[in-house]
């Protein structure tokens, strides 16, 4: 029998990894799904700035006016109004006999629901529980967005995360019952592959040139948010040391994230003075948001991916680099040991001299970096947006089930 499946499609414009979760897993499911049709439900503003948002035959929109669009409401300094949320309640409320289900993607734009239909919440990791200082800028924040995960979690049948880690961690924290949680990960985009050829050559050397780069540029590369909880200084503290064991001034450290327009609290300030600091402004670059088109050329002509957070419930840069063949050097928490296996480096993210040690070992080691470049390709290939799609599917027939 045919579902109707309520979906929360508020945070389709965030250019973080909850948008781009929302986007792709969506995606993937419609391609897939033959049967069931959707009611995508979204405030006037991100559907005017979502250019991208699903057309198809089973797919119908609600538009809600709000007076802000939800990805940016629900920002770390900001909050959704209670009309806006009133309005969005209202809306799913009114088609509730038309819904076997409502699917939040994440819990970032959750809002509640009063239709008598099975709920699943997506919580991603429990990273602002276990760091609030690092990931929210003032202590209403932390109270608004514990207020929201705890509504969540009580109205939620089912809640999915992106990782064993992450099960792991919301069992424990919140002590939700194991058979609540599933697992639904994230993947590489069809895009993020090995370019080899002339022609993704040239592309290579055009995506360089645009962000400041000689076309032969060596360079180390992070791509993410720039929070405080992303350790960034620690990955600059390594760069300053390597240059100065090395001598290879001709490195440079690549800064891949959202600096001027990110919802979330930004540590940009911090790193931008502590790269003055140390002198090594003409050796950083801070390229701000790259398109997703652009990326796998980044990934593709750097020396290795760095992710040094001091925790992850995905990593979805990991992937996406071990796609392109690129190496990864990974910090030995979170859920980044469970994503890199042992494809990767992984070293403790609150040692610099750990993390130089193994960054001077693999640019010094050829055979090294082939190794991880295959290890990479194969690891990758164990994430796909069209088994995530499988499973959540499947939690939908099991989730309808509920409502009988």
């Amino acid at each position: 029998m045919a579902l109707t499946v309520g979906l929360d499609a508020s945070c389709w414009s965030n250019r973080r990894g909850y948008g781009r979760y929302a986007r792709e897993l969506i995606r993937a499911v419609l391609d897939l799904d033959t049967a069931n049709h959707y009611l995508l439900f979204l405030d006037a503003g991100t559907a005017a700035q979502s250019p991208d948002l699903l057309e198809h035959a089973r797919v119908r929109r609600v538009v809600i006016e709000t007076t802000r669009m939800a990805a940016q409401a629900a920002a770390a300094g900001g909050h959704r109004s209670f009309r806006d949320l009133r309005a969005m309640t209202k809306a799913v409320h009114r088609r509730s006999r038309d819904l076997d289900l409502f699917y939040f993607p994440s819990v970032y734009t959750f809002f509640p629901i009063r239709a008598r239909v099975p709920v699943i919440v997506t919580i991603h990791d429990t990273i602002p529980e276990r760091y609030p200082d690092l990931v929210f800028p003032d202590r209403r924040s932390r109270i608004l967005w514990s207020l929201k995960v705890r509504l969540a979690l009580r109205q939620a049948t089912h809640i999915v995360t992106v990782s064993d880690t992450s099960r792991r961690d919301l069992i424990e924290r919140f002590g939700v019952p194991e058979g609540r949680v599933w697992v639904i990960p994230d993947a590489a985009s069809e895009g993020f592959r090995p370019l080899d050829g002339p022609e993704n050559g040239s592309s290579t050397r055009d995506v360089l040139r645009k962000y400041g780069m000689a076309p032969d540029a060596r360079y180390l590369l992070y791509v993410g948010g720039i929070s405080p909880h992303k350790n960034l200084g620690t990955l600059v503290d390594a760069y300053a040391a390597l240059l100065e064991r090395s001598g290879a001034t001709d490195l440079k450290l690549v800064i891949v994230g959202d600096f001027q327009g990110d919802v979330f609290f930004s540590g940009y300030p911090a790193i931008r003075d502590h790269v003055g600091r140390l002198g090594l402004a003409q050796g950083v670059v801070f390229t701000g948001f790259v398109p997703d088109d652009e990326l796998p050329h980044l990934y593709g002509a750097a020396a290795a991916l760095v992710l040094p957070s001091l925790a992850e419930g995905f990593g979805l840069p990991a992937v996406e680099a071990m796609a392109c063949g690129t190496p990864v050097v990974a910090s030995r928490t979170g859920a980044l040991p469970e994503v890199v296996g042992d494809a990767g480096l992984l070293f403790d993210p609150t040692s610099p001299t750990q993390l130089t040690a193994g960054l001077e070992r693999l640019l010094a080691d050829d055979r090294l970096r082939d190794e991880m470049r295959q290890r990479g390709i194969a690891q990758a290939a164990k994430f796909s947006w069209h088994r995530s799609a499988q499973a959540a599917l499947a939690l939908f027939e099991e989730a309808a089930a509920r409502r009988d």
